[in-house]
């Protein structure tokens, strides 16, 4: 697996949010829903994408934009429209005047907003509650919005997309995430390999021959006892030649770009309750349980444990009795 096959695994959508909202002009909707992740694009008209500090930017039909919370942002027909309606951290739909049109607003399955008629917009969003911990290096890279024009798109998923989400079919969420996972990773592909769109060093380091090569042995065997001498010779080069190509090409050392990675997958694993501590850290690369312990916490300053209890804390506030998600937005 390459650097980046390894980093797009993630985001995995699990019980994503996924609405078809309709609007006719004028229109303005102020999301303040805090969501680290939401994917947007236009089925019919177009959209304005204002956040703050930032210019406008217009998304027309076939357009796909990611944008990476939680800052908020407005979606409106126009720059100059207010926002009608905001969606507020609790989910709750409400007017300027505080009228709550969560429900008032419901035109049937995944479907929002005012009825239909000829020259309304629609548009699809999806919604990411938690993108896992393996995913953040690369969220983090990604600039606030990133819109993918329609003719560089060329996908049939948005298509796919808005068939399958007007249909109430068994598995029908898991079709549903996993059609979101494409489409977001058929932008962020677009995205790193377009040259001049300012990819993260990581990303460009992998065409180097030598760290490169690096990279790819420390994301396929991160359990590996590697030092920066063995990582050099596994390559060909001296020590020192990788430790100083390494740095200036991914930014840090390889060993401190290493325990940020076996970090980052022990996060992940963490969410699982049948894997242990002590099992998860024979995976990443550490002596035991202590030793991953005390790393976690000096990285991210709390404990496996308490990580782990923070995680089902924020699952089970996002589920109901039934196991459903029972998150409600407009």
């Amino acid at each position: 697996m390459d650097t980046l096959s390894g980093l797009l695994e993630s985001p995995k959508a699990r019980g994503a949010f996924l609405l078809k909202s309709v609007f006719n002009p004028p229109w303005g909707l102020r999301i303040e829903d805090r969501a680290p992740l939401s994917v947007v694009t236009m089925l019919h008209g177009s959209a304005w994408v204002l956040r703050e500090g930032a210019a406008p930017v217009r998304m027309a039909a076939g357009d796909v934009a990611v944008l990476r919370g939680p800052e908020p942002y407005t979606l409106a027909d126009d720059p100059s429209t207010p926002p009608g309606i905001t969606v507020d951290p609790d989910q709750r739909c409400s007017t300027t005047d505080g009228e709550d049109v969560t429900e008032a607003m419901s035109l049937g399955v995944r479907t929002w907003g005012e009825p239909r008629r000829t020259g309304s917009t629609v548009m699809l969003s999806g919604t990411y509650q938690a993108p896992n911990e393996v995913g953040r290096r690369l969220l983090a890279s990604l600039p606030a919005l990133l819109v993918q024009p329609a003719s560089a798109a060329r996908t049939p998923l948005i298509g796919m997309l808005a068939a399958e989400m007007d249909k109430e079919d068994i598995c029908q969420e898991v079709v549903l995430d996993r059609l979101l996972d494409l489409l977001l990773i058929n932008v962020l592909r677009a995205w790193l390999m377009e040259p001049g769109t300012g990819a993260p060093l990581w990303f460009r380091a992998q065409s180097d021959p030598v760290v490169g090569r690096a990279l790819r042995l420390l994301h396929e065997r991160p359990g590996e006892s590697w030092t920066v001498a063995s990582l050099a010779a596994s390559v060909g080069v001296s020590r020192a030649a990788l430790a100083r190509n390494f740095t200036e090409l991914v930014g840090e050392p390889p060993m401190s770009y290493l325990t940020g990675w076996r970090l980052t997958l022990a996060a992940d694993l963490l969410r699982d309750p049948d894997m242990s501590v002590a099992k998860i850290a024979q995976q990443v690369g550490y002596s035991g349980p202590f030793a991953l312990s005390a790393a976690f916490k000096r990285e991210r300053g709390v404990s496996p444990q308490e990580f782990r209890r923070g995680k089902r804390s924020e699952e089970t506030l996002a589920t109901g009795s039934d196991g459903r998600t029972v998150v409600l937005r407009c």
